[in-house]
């Protein structure tokens, strides 16, 4: 985290030229960042502190970012042993920042009108630091994966394989600096490809029903049918496109013996009419619904509404059909990644 930096002084510290002088090495890692503005200063001394462990400190974009937040956010606290983990990293300045990272002091070259900032992290406490935040995520992972096969077979279960996957590739990053550090690592710290393919093999144990009136040759199904099966999901093909009756709507609802979820799928299409416009529109209001049978409830609500319009009926409806399939295709995308990526 960032520290509260010291106050500028007329004279010039001798850590502006040669950080070593008062940060020795052996002691601390120290940078230091210049710039015409402070904020930039410090940025830059945090981006040279980060360069001295190099890129291999660093897990991708989505994984950090995911993470991070869940921690923020609070959602990973009831999987968590050690609390305290989760607050040094909810009071990292970024995503980019080295937890443990502070700006110790700041000098201002009144003359050149240049900001110096000095960023430093004492050796044995990140030693300390990151490997606490391996052991607790070495717990934390054990107990999202510690399931019975109920828990494990479904959505929730499948969660937090992916969230496990995630954990243990922070992981990888925190070790990666220890090991610049040459501290040792604590034992069990491997990365997230086994989750990941373990949650992959759950996805493809999970059959999920689409129940979609009113389809047009089971064109908006097939779309959503299509997103789900790049997750890894089964589709029950017998629902796909059908009218059903009350009693088959009432067994999609209690629970299919071959499928906990359903997709029940609303479609309204109609002809909004503008008298000052010579073209034909048709519009196409959505819903989609993820639904647990066995609880009843939503645990994944979605809709949206798109109008297109042509010289005639038909050729605005399938307008229309087309622009709802690449919503599905590209917005119903994110909303099912972002909805795998949470913690339940």
């Amino acid at each position: 985290m960032i520290s509260c930096a010291s106050s500028a002084n007329t004279k010039k510290p001798d850590w502006v030229d040669n950080i070593s002088l008062v940060y020795n090495r052996s002691l601390y890692i120290a940078a230091v960042g210049s710039s015409q503005d402070r904020i930039t200063a410090e940025r830059n001394a945090l981006a040279n502190l980060s360069a001295f462990f190099g890129q291999s400190v660093q897990a991708d974009t989505l994984t950090r970012n995911t993470y991070y937040e869940a921690a923020r956010s609070g959602a990973m606290t009831k999987w968590l042993e050690n609390t305290e983990i989760e607050n040094v990293i909810r009071t990292s300045v970024s995503f980019n920042t080295l937890i443990g990272a502070e700006i110790k002091e700041v000098w201002h070259h009144a003359k050149n009108k240049i900001y110096y900032a000095a960023a430093v992290m004492e050796r044995q406490r990140t030693i300390q630091l990151y490997t606490s935040m391996i052991t607790a995520n070495l717990r934390m992972i054990n107990n999202l994966v510690n399931l019975n096969d109920a828990e494990k077979y479904s959505i929730e279960g499948l969660s937090r394989y992916r969230f496990a996957g995630m954990a243990a590739d922070i992981n990888i990053a925190y070790a990666n600096l220890l090991n610049v550090l040459n501290a040792p690592l604590p034992n069990g710290v491997i990365g997230g490809n086994d989750y990941r393919l373990e949650a992959r093999n759950i996805s493809g144990s999970i059959p999920i029903i689409i129940i979609a009136p009113n389809d047009r040759e089971n064109r908006i199904s097939g779309a959503f049918a299509k997103v789900l099966s790049d997750y890894g999901f089964r589709i029950a093909a017998a629902g796909i496109g059908a009218e059903i009756s009350g009693a088959e709507s009432g067994a999609a609802r209690g629970g299919d013996v071959n499928s906990r979820y359903t997709l029940y799928i609303k479609i309204a299409l109609s002809q909004p009419e503008y008298p000052q416009n010579p073209l034909v529109f048709a519009q196409i209001q959505l819903s989609a619904n993820l639904t647990d049978n066995v609880t009843g409830e939503i645990i994944l609500p979605y809709g949206f509404s798109v109008r297109d319009g042509h010289n005639t009926a038909p050729l605005a409806e399938n307008r229309a059909f087309i622009s709802a399939e690449q919503r599905i295709n590209t917005e119903y995308r994110k909303t099912l990644d972002d909805f795998l990526n949470q913690l339940f």
